[in-house]
């Protein structure tokens, strides 16, 4: 794990929407999933409270290698309280969260798919309903995976993030700037899934230069292909609303994406 002294504040902020026992679930941690030339990579698994079913799983997508290289932020995305605190949230939901770490985010995902996957009876999980939670620079990764993995995701959550680049290179220069990988480089809407249901959040006041402006070109050709998405617009919130702005818009939207996942998953 991480020295907490050297870690950045922002790792230490929860979601600002809670439900009562989420910190409490059972959580399998630092499981191998993949050895690849940085090392061993691991995930964790919040599970739900046993019910007698087998629950659905949500992935919680990184966007950005953090095994292998300088962690800016001091620590893993998996070891985040943002990562921990959704995955406690889902789980207390009755959907099971996966976060992991990753040193090639373009492809390690679909090492946690097919780890999830083979292990499904042994961690008690339904490997047929999978979805995927991705935010800020961690969508495109999801986009991409959505683009190569359309028939194992029934359902994803993306918000306030960098969606495709249109003849402008908005996502590839923010990619250059923040450090996440453009995986999705060279994607259109038209490569996505018909069939997936998609959740957007866009704020309003996102500080971001041109991430608006990548959601409500996606949102557009989205709509203009009739495809299943959902998209809400925070007016007054910045960045990141879900750790730092606790207003009841924001409670009432983060509870909404996690109905969401629940509906489309069956939870």
């Amino acid at each position: 794990m991480s020295n907490h002294t050297s870690r950045h504040p922002i790792t230490f902020k929860r979601l600002v929407y809670r439900i009562d026992g989420m910190e409490s679930v059972p959580v399998r941690r630092e499981l191998h999933y993949r050895a690849g030339a940085a090392g061993v990579l691991t995930l964790d698994v919040y599970l739900p409270r046993s019910s007698g079913e087998k629950p659905p799983l949500v992935i919680l997508v990184t966007g950005y290698p953090d095994v292998g290289v300088p962690r800016p932020l001091g620590c893993a995305f998996r070891e985040m309280e943002m990562w921990i605190s959704l995955g406690q949230l889902l789980a207390a939901s009755g959907i099971a969260a996966v976060a992991y770490d990753t040193s090639e985010p373009a492809t390690d995902i679909d090492a946690v798919v097919q780890y999830v996957t083979r292990h499904a009876p042994a961690l008690g999980l339904d490997p047929t309903r999978i979805g995927l939670w991705a935010v800020s620079g961690h969508v495109p990764a999801a986009l991409a995976t959505l683009a190569r993995l359309d028939a194992a995701i029934k359902a994803g959550v993306l918000s306030t993030g960098f969606m495709l680049d249109g003849e402008d290179s908005i996502v590839s220069d923010a990619s250059r700037t923040y450090g996440f990988v453009n995986a999705s480089a060279g994607l259109s809407v038209a490569d996505l899934p018909a069939s997936v249901p998609l959740y957007i959040a866009r704020a309003g006041g996102d500080e971001n230069p041109g991430l608006n402006e990548t959601i409500d070109r996606f949102a557009a050709a989205a709509l203009a292909r009739n495809l299943p998405v959902t998209i809400v617009n925070h007016a007054r919130a910045g960045h990141a609303f879900e750790l730092n702005d606790s207003s009841p818009a924001s409670q009432f939207i983060i509870s909404q994406m996690l109905a969401f996942m629940r509906f489309w998953l069956r939870a």
